[in-house]
């Protein structure tokens, strides 16, 4: 393949506004992630101490193999939520090695409220279970969790994708024979005690770890029974007698010690196997992404050039380059692994569109995973392109997506407006992993665009009504507009919502989907089954 001429001037003033702009933005974005990880009152660290206990993040350093890397998925979960309350959404989720495995981990953070289930928290472990799911992923629970935030329950346990959904998923892991360990490091109460109930081996921690329905308060106030939280549910109880449990431990060491024999039992999974060359590093420096993304978000920008900060040797083969050329397509390698990649260089036209639905099955034809980077606006609009139909061909390129059986991940890249989302694979189109830059902007539309759509709205309103317009009320309309616009677009916001995996460096793209793409490969390829495509 050949290499992508840049044609970047890393000395030009653009490019050095665009550098400390980003590069500030890259920076802020892991001051967030320390403070999520990290920032725990000092009596929440001496209560955890006080009991025996490590933190959750040392747990999860102990039982992975060492200098391996984690990749986190969402750690900043809720950080626009419940007052700040819930940092990474009181939990811990990402895929790491444990004895060569690759594996999901899926560790409650007692530092937070006891790791008390927020119903963000709920969320974020639904979607980790999804992942061991779609991946076919051995998935390992670092239990420790107080149950349900009783004060907002009713946000978090009754409806389909609730807390039933994660027992309704470790079944259907367990169905598919996809492996889970639960390591039992403290109270597992309410619906919690069904992770390690439903996981195929369990480890409990003797004097702190604790599995039971209904916690000695609740008992005592159901029943009238008073019982310590050791003798409901203790380790001696669920390894000698309730058979719950499989194995007892005396320390947090002693069961990540088991838990590691544990998995060095298990076969490793057959891969399927995708095309793999050479590992070749990009040409280009990725730190040059900084000084390419344009400070404003309607700005365009040739999507080649982060495409050669981020693939093998900086080669790119790109298909039918003079057709439908804002919507960029063609194969390069990852980590040897080879990708078809889709990415925008401007609105969707119909060119655009059929071009992007064609290279998805030449991709499923191959067995090539798909990548999709997002810098998109929507689909071209008006009466010209309505007649040359928009829709239809936008609605192939949708069908594609769907019908797509490799491998699917996303990059949110800079702009996701609108029906371009899902014309990009957005989170509703299942990719295996979405990530975001910090940079990144998603809404319906743009926040100008709905400003003055709400504003001429609000216009026509009056003069139906034959009042007199007020261009004061007008202007606070389009105001207010925009600033929730503003607020509700960031990145920050849509990853504390977790409507993406997490919102990585744009330096760290390459390293990320490295570690994603291995990871999908454990799962075996469907047939792709198209639906109807309106010719």
């Amino acid at each position: 393949m050949a290499r992508i001429k840049s044609l970047i001037q890393t000395d030009s003033i653009e490019f050095q506004e665009n550098y400390r702009h980003n590069k500030g933005l890259a920076e802020e974005l892991k001051l967030k992630q320390k403070k999520a990880r990290y920032d725990r009152p000092q009596k929440d660290i001496d209560r955890l101490a006080g009991h025996g206990k490590m933190m959750p993040r040392e747990r999860i350093e102990k039982l992975l193999d060492p200098g391996t890397p984690f990749l986190e998925f969402s750690t900043l979960a809720a950080n626009m939520a419940y007052e700040g309350d819930s940092p990474s959404a009181s939990c811990i989720t990402g895929i790491g090695i444990v004895n060569g495995k690759e594996v999901i981990i899926n560790a409650n953070d007692s530092s937070v409220k006891g790791g008390a289930w927020y119903p963000l928290t709920v969320k974020k472990i639904v979607r980790v279970l999804d992942i061991a799911i779609e991946n076919q992923l051995p998935i390992i629970h670092l239990c420790d969790s107080a149950g349900g935030f009783l004060p907002l329950q009713s946000e978090l346990f009754p409806d389909k994708y609730m807390a039933g959904r994660m027992f309704r998923n470790q079944s259907t892991l367990s169905k598919m024979n996809v492996k889970q360990l639960a390591l039992v490091f403290g109270h597992c109460t309410a619906g919690g005690a069904y992770v390690p109930a439903l996981s195929d081996y369990s480890v409990i921690v003797r004097g702190t770890g604790a599995v039971f329905l209904a916690g000695p308060p609740l008992v005592k106030a159901a029943t009238g029974e008073i019982v310590t939280a050791d003798e409901l549910g203790g380790c001696d109880l669920h390894t000698q007698v309730s058979g719950t449990c499989d194995y007892p431990a005396d320390s947090e060491e002693e069961a990540i010690a088991i838990g590691r024999e544990i998995v060095e039992q298990w076969e490793s999974p057959k891969k399927w196997p995708l095309q793999k060359d050479e590992v070749e590093e990009p040409f280009y420096s990725a730190d040059d992404l900084y000084g390419i993304i344009p400070t404003d978000i309607k700005k365009s920008f040739d999507m080649k050039e982060v495409i050669a900060r981020v693939v093998d040797g900086s080669r790119f083969h790109e298909y039918q380059p003079a057709y439908g050329t804002t919507l960029v397509c063609g194969y390069a390698n990852i980590w040897g692994y080879k990708v078809g990649i889709l990415a925008n260089n401007g609105v969707l036209f119909n060119e655009s569109a059929l071009k992007g639905a064609h290279f998805i099955e030449l991709c499923n034809q191959n067995n090539t995973p798909i990548l999709f980077m997002q810098n998109i606006t929507g689909f071209m609009v008006g009466r010209e392109y309505e007649a040359k139909g928009i829709s239809k061909d936008g609605a192939k390129l949708i069908q594609a997506i769907v019908g797509s059986h490799v491998p699917k991940f996303t990059i949110m890249c800079h702009g996701s407006f609108g029906a371009g989302n899902y014309g990009m694979c957005g989170r509703a189109y299942d990719p295996r992993l979405i990530f975001s830059w910090p940079n990144h902007q998603i809404g319906i539309m743009g926040g100008e665009q709905a400003a003055k759509t709400l504003a001429e709205v609000k216009l026509r309103q009056l003069e139906r009504r034959g009042e007199t317009v007020d261009q004061a009320e007008l202007d606070k309309v389009y105001h207010e507009t925009l600033e929730a616009y503003q607020h509700q677009m960031s990145a920050y916001y849509a990853t504390s919502e977790l409507w993406d995996d997490g919102i990585i460096d744009p330096t760290d793209t390459r390293n990320v989907l490295g570690i994603a793409i291995s990871a999908s490969l454990n799962a075996p390829l469907g047939e792709p089954g198209y639906g109807i495509f309106r010719f």
